[in-house]
């Protein structure tokens, strides 16, 4: 699932240029049966089956070996991702994100490493593998010279939803758009105070 993503475009380049890595580590590996069974039936009853603690654990172990790593668990129980915890996120060399799935992850993983939470937003999705790939964007567009100069990353701009390229007139639809005189001006200081403007706007409704 993973593979297709980061083997495309802004990442793959990134990866190329040794900014960033990715390795996986599946718990089916770290189980002990030859079945390498990796969930159960809930204790007290409950639909769907929830994720053994060990091979979970033992994963994590091999991936952290002896670095310092940072280690969130992905729920849609946690605390919600944002811009801010990207950033945040990003000054750390080692990040491991667990991926649960089914009903869920023993809740002695949380317990015994101690680690965070997080959601992408307030929904539930089948596996932890897209909130994963979501997070794993975010923070790396964090990174210096992934994005080819700093000055890409959106967030850093002054900007609104409004934004326009050529052609200077379009016509669709029998009728012509066409794009505002201010921003065809060169006058690059009332283009921002008016985006900044708009983006204050945006913000107060």
């Amino acid at each position: 699932m993973f593979e297709s993503y980061l083997k495309e475009s802004i990442l793959r380049r990134a990866k190329e240029k040794k900014l960033i890595d990715f390795k996986f580590y599946n718990p089916r590996d770290f189980t002990i049966d030859k079945h390498h069974k990796a969930d159960d039936r809930p204790y007290g009853g409950g639909p769907g089956m929830v994720m053994y603690a060990e091979p979970i654990l033992k994963a994590v172990q091999k991936a952290k070996g002896k670095k310092n790593a940072k280690v969130i668990i992905l729920s849609p129980r946690g605390e919600q991702f944002t811009n801010e915890t990207a950033k945040k996120i990003s000054k750390k060399k080692d990040i491991v994100l667990i991926s649960g799935r089914y009903e869920g992850i023993d809740s002695r993983v949380k317990k015994i490493l101690k680690v965070e939470e997080i959601s992408v937003g307030p929904f539930v999705v089948t596996g932890g593998e897209l909130p994963a790939m979501l997070i794993i964007d975010s923070i790396s567009r964090q990174i210096r010279g992934v994005l080819g100069k700093i000055e890409s990353i959106e967030e850093e701009r002054v900007s609104s939803g409004e934004m326009y390229t050529r052609p200077e007139i379009l016509n669709w639809g029998g009728k012509k758009y066409a794009v505002p005189k201010l921003f065809l001006s060169g006058n690059h200081r009332e283009i921002e105070k008016y985006k900044k403007k708009e983006k204050d706007f945006d913000l107060a409704k």
